[in-house]
């Protein structure tokens, strides 16, 4: 009739099973899309132990809906947490985490090199709530542990960071977090889980914009929290539910439908993302390549060492700054100047002036967010494709 999840499985079966099967309620193989805003109950003492939490069931797409469960049950059984928490955005998954371990006089320590928005939440929004993030160099873990202090409730990194794609040794930050009896939180997007799994490397949260590479196709704007089931619960009921921050249930059919295809994509992404790093470490008008599957990268060993693979993002710098980047990214014909990433079309942008244009000029080039950077989402179109439009676009650069 079916199969039962099994945790033995290798993850290229879990990203297509992982979700549990087939519908139970109507024995439909493909998840239903249960678009509805509240449950009906049984009796009133159903609906009053439903919401006394004394029965399973649904009360209201706010809180919960099975087409979001199926999406939070297979995300949590990818990286391997107890559960896991659907959010209508990215942000709305991290600012929820944050806000969820934090009250006014509190802080949290963080890597420096962070997604634009994760740095404006931060640097303005936090604060406002006298909620302070004290962002400090993440790869050397001794940074971090420098900037703790007993009103420290939590660090938070980005590994690979964007767009830099520099690296933090999770080992090294779970260590120094549960020192101080504090939760790691990691932003896993670039790798996804089929790359990297936080959690088994002593992370307590990760969270994902599941809009990239766990969607993959641009046509969904999602994210998500996985931990243990005690913080993802009161996260549920607290700041999802007060705060309304909520995935709809297309949303989440889209990412459960995306991840059935997340192995074979990310092998793709990343077998494209070599040849084209490679060859762009040659180019004549490239000054470097950040990409940590290569030997070149300066933390090449740390990525093998807590990364299964090394993904589908590169950074790479132009000789002439940003007017050689801005020909560059005005001369592609087949790649797309867009912001986002992990889609199945390749994308590119300037960082400096479009994702991360939140960072002070004085903050940029601290993190290495030079002028010349450009970022590459490496999409999944034949590879020589990609080469030879990075190459004619090059080569209109004077």
């Amino acid at each position: 009739m079916g199969h039962k999840v099994n945790k033995n499985w290798k993850i290229s079966t879990m990203c297509v099973h992982g979700a549990g099967g087939y519908d139970k309620a109507t024995g439909a193989v493909g998840k239903p899309i249960y678009q509805t805003s509240t449950f009906a109950f049984e009796s009133a003492r159903a609906g009053a132990e439903i919401f006394l939490g004394e029965r399973e069931g649904y009360v209201y797409t706010r809180i919960s809906n099975p087409t979001q469960e199926a999406f939070e049950k297979e995300m949590a059984f990818l990286e391997g947490g107890e559960a896991a928490l659907a959010f209508g955005s990215g942000m709305a998954a991290i600012s929820g985490v944050i806000m969820s371990l934090c009250k006014n006089g509190d802080n949290v320590v963080s890597s420096d090199t962070l997604y634009g928005g994760s740095h404006q939440l931060f640097t303005e929004t936090l604060p406002r709530w006298d909620i302070q993030v004290r962002e400090v160099d993440g790869t050397d873990c001794r940074n971090i542990a420098d900037a703790i202090d007993k009103k420290t409730r939590a660090i938070y990194i980005e590994t690979p960071a964007n767009p830099t794609m520099s690296l933090i040794d999770i080992e090294q930050c779970a260590a120094i977090a549960h020192k101080h009896g504090i939760p790691l939180i990691v932003d896993n997007t670039f790798p996804t889980p089929y790359f990297q799994q936080p959690l088994k490397l002593g992370a307590d949260v990760v969270v994902h914009s599941a809009t990239k590479y766990i969607g993959g196709h641009g046509d969904t704007v999602a994210g998500v929290a996985i931990g243990k089931k005690d913080f993802i619960d009161e996260l549920r009921m607290g700041i999802l539910r007060d705060m309304g921050g909520i995935i709809s249930p297309l949303n989440a059919w889209l990412l459960v439908r995306g991840l059935k295809t997340l192995a074979i994509r990310m092998e793709r992404h990343q077998e494209n993302a070599m040849q084209i790093a490679k060859y762009l470490q040659f180019h004549p008008k490239v000054n470097s390549v950040f990409y940590p599957g290569l030997t070149t990268h300066p933390q090449h060993a740390l990525a093998k060492k807590q990364m299964s693979g090394f993904g589908g993002m590169i950074s790479f710098e132009v000789k002439g700054g940003r007017k050689a980047g801005e020909t560059l990214m005005n001369s592609v014909e087949l790649i797309t100047l867009a912001v986002s990433l992990g889609d199945v079309d390749s994308l590119i942008e300037h960082p400096g002036s479009m994702t991360h244009s939140t960072y002070a000029p004085e903050d940029l080039a601290a993190v290495g967010i030079t002028e010349g950077l450009v970022r590459l989402s490496v999409g999944i179109e034949d590879p020589k494709d990609i080469i030879n439009d990075l190459s004619q676009a090059l080569n209109k650069i004077n």
